[in-house]
């Protein structure tokens, strides 16, 4: 019997962990952060619904925040088995979760030093130690290559998410189980399309875009190019909040051959973040994630991402001089959801500025300043000070990263057999709206809740 139980990323899209229990052997896919309010943020991220030294292993799926952003926790709470992962992941999550200690740090001095006399001060969830801890239990693991964990036989397969990314498949007890993490789409400007898995008898499967469906992928580059056009030609500035991993290489990639094509306009362009810096090179790394297209340009060694073309900024005072500018440019910060990081100097600077732009490339979570401008909310909050909304707004969606309703569907229909279907990652709406389609089709589908346990 395999027994399963949801813990994290149940009726919203973040915090992924489930307990898999297989084989005789406790698994937990994913150790994400849970990123909400404050209070309720800290209550479900220091605390496990189950004790951390009983895990045998931990099978982390890929490296975005909210899938491996708790991991020094877990670590530090007493979990000391292997973390296994595909090897881009490892090198991508030991740069996620380090820059994820150094934001708690700024975050915390920021709030202690608005505390009122008598208030308790505010602690980081974990230190760059604790981190250091996490990545010495980093096990990088090839795809197809099977790992052993009591009688439980393991197996990573492409996801098409993020570079590294994995699709999870767990065989024991008779019985096979499917994760895919987050769910890639089929044709990108850099990965290779998601892997069809084994005949299943359970499949976990994120659900993000479960209601909607995305343009084509090949409208993301020429849509692109005409925002940034038509931002310039007006004299503004093109800001693009894009996570550090896999969004930003997305945009350098297109920004390169735009240019490369005199298809966009002739101004400087700037990354803005040193995590994006230190992520583009790890994709130079590891060409086992990447599409046929990128392999080949990296073997010419080529400059797929704009590296002579686009300037990567490491230091503070540099970016500094970004705001000094008067000339139209393109700069692309962190954060992709827009809630902390260098986005919010160049927004604070310019969300005044009725010829500037904002492009929205990524999914933006609920209660995120991102969410809240896509949405047209004005005011807005920044870095402590109200700003009214005067620039430009524009979604590019598809540039997702996220297989939409329609793209999960089709996946799902290439797996031989699929005996029932979970559908987690997912705001509740777009759970039940994916759950429903899956059920038209006529697979057997549930929708759990946060701590439910199923039994295969």
């Amino acid at each position: 019997m395999v027994r399963c139980t949801f813990y994290g990323a149940v009726r919203t899209v973040t915090g992924s962990m489930h307990l898999v229990e297989a084989g005789g052997a406790r698994l937990l896919l994913d150790c994400g952060l849970f990123q909400g309010p404050r209070a309720q943020a800290a209550e479900i991220n220091g605390r496990f619904p189950f004790p951390p030294s009983t895990l045998d292993a931990v099978l982390l799926s890929h490296a975005h925040l909210d899938h491996c952003g708790n991991l020094p926790t877990l670590v530090s709470a007493g979990f000391r088995g292997p973390i296994y992962c595909t090897p881009a992941t490892q090198d991508l999550a030991a740069l996620v979760m380090h820059d994820s200690a150094k934001i708690q740090q700024q975050d915390a001095h920021s709030v202690n030093k608005r505390l009122r006399q008598g208030e308790r001060p505010v602690q980081p969830l974990y230190t760059t130690a604790d981190v250091d801890r996490a990545i010495g239990r980093l096990t990088g693991v090839a795809y197809g290559t099977p790992v052993q964990v009591g009688t439980a036989r393991i197996t990573f397969a492409n996801a098409g998410h993020i570079l590294g990314s994995a699709i999870t498949v767990v065989e024991a007890d008779g019985r096979v189980l499917g994760f895919t993490g987050d769910l890639g789409r089929s044709n990108t400007l850099l990965l290779r399309p998601p892997a069809t898995p084994p005949a299943l008898d359970v499949l976990i499967t994120e659900s993000t875009y479960g209601d909607r469906t995305h343009e084509p992928y090949d409208t993301a580059v020429p849509r692109l190019g005409d925002a940034v056009r038509q931002t310039v030609a007006r004299g503004g500035v093109v800001m693009i909040p894009a996570f550090a991993v896999d969004r930003t290489q997305d945009i350098t990639y297109a920004l390169y051959h735009l240019g490369a094509a005199g298809l966009a306009a002739a101004v400087p362009a700037f990354v803005d973040s040193p995590m994006a810096v230190s992520a583009t090179q790890i994709y130079r790394r590891h060409p086992e994630s990447l599409n046929d297209a990128l392999r080949a340009e990296l073997e010419r060694h080529d400059d797929p991402f704009g590296s002579t073309t686009i300037r990567y900024i490491r230091e503070i005072e540099e970016s500094k001089t970004l705001n000094s500018r008067t000339d139209p440019f393109i700069v692309i910060a962190t954060s992709g959801m827009c809630e902390s990081g260098r986005i919010l100097n160049h927004l604070s600077r310019h969300i005044g500025d009725p010829r500037a732009a904002l492009l929205i490339v990524s999914f933006q979570a609920a209660n995120t300043l991102g969410r809240r401008l896509a949405d047209g909310v004005s005011p807005v909050h920044i870095l402590g000070e109200t700003y009214d909304v005067r620039l430009e707004v524009k979604a590019l969606p598809a540039f997702s990263g996220h297989a939409d309703g329609s793209e999960v569907l089709a996946w799902v229909r290439k797996i031989p057999r699929v005996g029932h279907v979970y559908c987690v990652h997912g705001e509740e709406a777009q759970s039940l709206a994916l759950a429903q389609r899956l059920a038209a089709a006529g697979y057997a589908v549930d929708v759990p809740t946060r701590g439910q346990t199923v039994e295969v």
